[in-house]
């Protein structure tokens, strides 16, 4: 099922940041650059989207300790079906690490649902919305997200090929 891409990004504007705490106004600058993103004018950007495409700049929607380290972990979205396909929205979760820097977790295109299932060191499985009604869960493996399985509604499912 196609959504409209506008519909999609008003959504998307519209859930709450479900953030334990905030970030600095130096930590937000450093999880953007550790993310990928630049400042341009008063955007954060990582998609180089056309001039007049629909697009909707980056924004940290959720700051939370996801793994239990007692530090904070950012996910970052960014809207436009230019960079992004027809799930019209991209991600990157950052963490901050035990020296005060951020690092790039993982990233990709579609929407972030955090699972209470685990992988290594604490890691929750991400599920990644998007078109169709069979996702992606990514797992943590201790090197990487990586597909664990596949699952609509919390139930297993097999994707179209």
């Amino acid at each position: 099922m196609r959504m409209p891409c506008c519909w999609l990004l008003l959504m998307i504007a519209a859930v709450p940041a479900a953030a334990q705490g905030t970030l600095s106004p130096a930590d937000q600058a450093a999880a953007y650059r550790a993310a990928g993103f630049t400042l341009q004018g008063r955007q954060w950007r990582a998609c180089d989207a056309p001039s007049g495409s629909v697009y909707s700049p980056g924004k940290i929607e959720t700051v939370r300790d996801l793994n239990g380290d007692g530090r904070p972990e950012a996910v970052i979205t960014e809207g436009s079906s230019f960079c992004f396909g027809g799930d019209e929205v991209g991600y990157t979760i950052v963490s901050k690490q035990p020296d005060g820097a951020w690092k790039r977790i993982t990233a990709g295109a579609g929407i972030v649902h955090v699972l209470a299932t685990r992988g290594v060191g604490g890691w929750p499985d991400i599920e990644i919305g998007g078109q169709g009604f069979c996702f992606p869960v990514y797992r943590w493996d201790g090197r990487s997200y990586e597909i664990h399985r596949h699952q609509y509604q919390r139930k297993p499912c097999r994707p179209a090929r």
